[in-house]
């Protein structure tokens, strides 16, 4: 089974057609698996910033601050004790936590392409027969995405917000310089697709080549 679609070029001219394989395009949604990729992914990028010093990490406090006996008051070893004002903090947060989740490589497979079904679903995708930005410029760039929103995206006016991922076949550092700017535009090559990025950007814009290749991978 396959899933026909039309092909564009930049100047959002039909050029023509393109059999989407129904096996990555056309598969069922599982929400319960589609939030277990999302989870793993951001629980894996997660970065451990907060760190409180326990006793040991504490500056000072070597000496014994008063005898053991004969002073009248409670025994203490040091005043970088978690009691003492100034001294180490007791279950605070630690620089070795580890956030990281494992998925199974096929579970996150199987949410990418329900994800990619999901444009699909939704007329949210657009397919180019080639990107091709011969200067970088984000003028230029940022028309032949005016371009694509009037004519194909129905963006309904110029004041309503862009939400727009292309995923290109290889390394296009041209059109990524001259869109990263851009607010609501953002431009990865095949090999950073990721489940978050998919579903963030409400439209998602794919070459001839990149198609190519995602079939190749998951069908």
């Amino acid at each position: 089974m396959s899933i026909k679609v039309n092909i564009y070029n930049q100047k959002a001219d039909q050029v023509g057609d393109l059999e989407l394989s129904e096996k990555v395009f056309g598969v069922k949604a599982n929400q319960d698996l589609v939030h277990q990729a999302v989870v793993t992914q951001m629980a894996n990028e997660r970065q451990v910033l907060a760190h409180t010093k326990i006793r040991s990490e504490v500056r000072g406090g070597g000496k014994k601050p008063w005898k053991q006996k004969g002073t009248g008051r409670a025994r203490a070893g040091s005043s970088r004790s978690p009691i003492w004002i100034g001294g180490g903090v007791t279950f605070g947060p630690l620089k070795d936590r580890n956030f990281k989740k494992k998925i199974n490589k096929k579970m996150k497979q199987k949410a990418l392409m329900m994800a990619f079904s999901d444009k699909v679903a939704n007329n949210n995708l657009v397919i180019l027969d080639k990107l091709e930005v011969s200067e970088f410029k984000t003028k230029t760039f940022n028309e032949i995405l005016k371009g694509l929103e009037s004519k194909i995206l129905n963006k309904e006016n110029e004041k309503s917000r862009r939400s727009i991922l292309l995923i290109d076949g290889e390394s296009n550092d041209k059109a990524k310089i001259s869109g990263r700017n851009l607010v609501g535009v953002e431009i990865i090559n095949f090999e950073n697709m990721n489940i978050l990025d998919l579903l963030k950007y409400k439209n998602l814009i794919l070459t001839k080549e990149s198609i190519k290749k995602i079939e190749k991978q998951y069908k």
